[in-house]
């Protein structure tokens, strides 16, 4: 064995602040382990910080509380059904809906984490059988974010598009205020001035944090919960210190070497590196060798810091992987000087717009879940429909009542006030009529005309005879009720008439290292790599055709808690 010069030592060391690796830290500790957390950036919470924080887990305690119809079989037929054949292995789709339970429970009884029910947040493939309208994803309890005291400043920021963004002013809301928010449904002022009002004249949260809001929600309420539950039990997490290399030595993972900006460290793990480090959104090179085309790392509204790095260390070992093809997929924006892709999971399934290719025509069902969309844009580019990028065409009226990205609905943002870089054939366009705007754009006139007229036929049928838009609960859950007789579909009517420029981004990668049921990392024979573990996204996707709200986090957490097991022993 070669000799190594230790500076630090403990029992686990995990790799990454996500809700994954908080998991495993708070799980091994209370096995009864050392644990040292490190995290690349500055920031706490990759990925996880700036999503909408949901967790999709069956049969949870919050949804067994409200009696909900649901079972572990029922559960299993839905994943199966949505999952290809052969894709993921039997076993670990069973520990997954034995253990999630277990881990939502054992959070809740012994740390500061704690969810709510979302009754009405629907699976992404409602009808398939197992299929639900709700009761299966959680979000977490907004907490305050003076909770956290100084540490709130190294909370990444949730994504703007999961705020109210204007300016400075970033006030947080919950998924459930922000399916009325979003899709500016009924009732979205009154609760809107009610946020506001609390938000802007909490003056001491202003004097000392700026412009923060002091109600953390969604992702941020996620990680905020389990940075003060690692707190509690003294788990030291070291920011600005990245993992530059896995110590594998005498057949075992025994370390990693870490980086401190010049200074280079030897880290003892006597009983397991746990890999929680995200994906590979950020690397150009590793994007072009496995996703589809066409990709580009600047379309990615992923962490800027996820450069791949347990994937390229794991494969130096010789570990497998898979589905290195697959994504959390997501048409997203580029918004003039921003550095990473801007979601658009909503404003896209309202009725009053649609998206075409560059012959004006449309492709795939606006209304249905982000994935499965991006996933159509993938295969119909493949087969020569110019429809990566694509664009989301919408009138004056869409324009006046609903926001569309960045961009506030006109009756907060008129076009006035819209920022001038903005206005670019790449993001933003309107036009006076739908002719002009195709040639400002290069759209194909005659084929947008034609697609108007069709959409205005469906919006008065309320059925979408091309893609079934409406068709589903999912579809309608971003839909608007007051719109009849299909709340997804409206003429588009009125001049003048915009463009938003879609690209195909993701919010994470969902391929990477095989896991076995236990979280170990498996080689190129099957056989678990000693001392390694790893879990979220930059493992294999458990749930890769993305059933439910939820469906990246829940598995990061529970292989997570399922990796402290195993180092541990611990029966809890």
């Amino acid at each position: 064995m070669e000799n190594f010069n230790f500076d630090h030592e403990f029992d686990v060391v995990v790799i990454g602040t996500g809700n994954g690796g908080l998991t495993s830290a708070i799980c091994s500790r209370d096995g009864g382990a050392s644990v040292l957390v490190i995290e690349k950036s500055n920031q706490y919470g990759g990925t996880s910080a700036t999503s909408g924080g949901g967790v999709w887990i069956p049969n949870n305690r919050y949804a067994v509380a409200e009696n909900v119809d649901d079972s572990y079989d029922d559960a299993k037929a839905y994943i199966n059904s949505v999952s290809p054949d052969g894709m993921i292995e039997d076993d670990l789709i069973e520990a997954y809906l034995e253990h999630g339970p277990k881990m939502i429970d054992y959070l809740h009884e012994n740390s500061r984490v704690k969810y709510r029910n979302l009754a009405h947040y629907p699976d992404y493939f409602p009808d398939n059988p197992g299929g639900k309208e709700g009761n299966r994803s959680m979000e977490p309890e907004p907490i305050p974010g003076t909770d956290l005291g100084d540490d709130l400043n190294f909370l990444r920021d949730q994504h703007p598009q999961t705020a109210f963004t204007m300016g400075p002013i970033r006030m947080n809301f919950t998924q459930v205020e922000g399916q009325l928010l979003l899709g500016a449904l009924p009732g979205w002022k009154a609760l809107f001035a009610k946020l506001f009002v609390k938000y802007i004249f909490d003056l001491p949260m202003r004097l000392f944090f700026g412009w923060k809001d002091r109600r953390l929600t969604m992702g941020n309420a996620g990680i905020a919960r389990l940075i003060l539950s690692c707190k509690d039990r003294d788990i030291p997490i070291w920011r600005n210190t990245s993992m530059s290399e896995i110590i594998f030595a005498d057949g075992r993972v025994i370390g990693i070497k870490a980086s401190q900006g010049e200074k280079t460290l030897n880290i003892k793990a006597n009983k397991g590196v746990i890999l929680a480090s995200g994906g590979f959104e950020k690397n150009q090179e590793l994007r072009e060798r496995y996703l589809p085309q066409p990709t580009n790392a600047e379309w990615s509204a992923a962490n800027v810091h996820n450069t791949g790095d347990a994937l390229n260390e794991g494969l130096r070992l010789n570990a497998a992987t898979h589905q290195m093809d697959t994504g959390w997929w997501s048409t997203t924006m580029k918004v003039p000087g921003q550095d990473k892709g801007w979601l658009s999971m909503v404003d896209k399934s309202m009725p009053g717009n649609y998206t075409v290719n560059k012959n004006g025509e449309r492709f795939s069902n606006e209304s249905q879940n982000y994935v499965s969309f991006v996933n159509d844009m993938f295969k119909e580019y493949a087969n020569g429909n110019p429809c990566a990028p694509c664009y989301m065409i919408f009138d004056s009226d869409f324009r006046k009542n609903r926001p569309c990205g960045p961009l506030l609905q006109a009756s907060m943002q008129p076009d006035s006030r819209v920022p001038k870089e903005w206005w670019d054939p790449s993001f933003l366009t309107k036009a006076d009529t739908l002719e002009e705007l195709a040639e400002k754009v290069g759209l194909n006139a005659n084929g947008l005309l034609k697609t108007q007229q069709k959409v205005n036929e469906f919006s008065k049928t309320g059925n979408d005879l091309d893609f079934q838009r409406g068709d589903t609960a999912y579809d309608r859950y971003y839909g608007d009720p007051s719109v009849e007789p299909n709340p997804c579909l409206a003429p588009l009517e009125k001049g003048p008439f915009y463009c938003m420029v879609l690209y195909p981004g993701e919010m994470g990668t969902a391929g990477g290292l095989v896991i076995d049921s236990n979280a170990r990392v498996l080689d190129t024979s099957k056989n678990p790599i000693s001392g390694l573990y790893a879990c979220g996204n930059c493992t294999t996707a458990l749930l890769p055709k993305y059933p439910g709200p939820g469906s990246t986090l829940g598995p990061a957490m529970t292989f997570g808690y399922l990796a402290a097991k195993d180092i541990t022993g611990a029966n809890f």
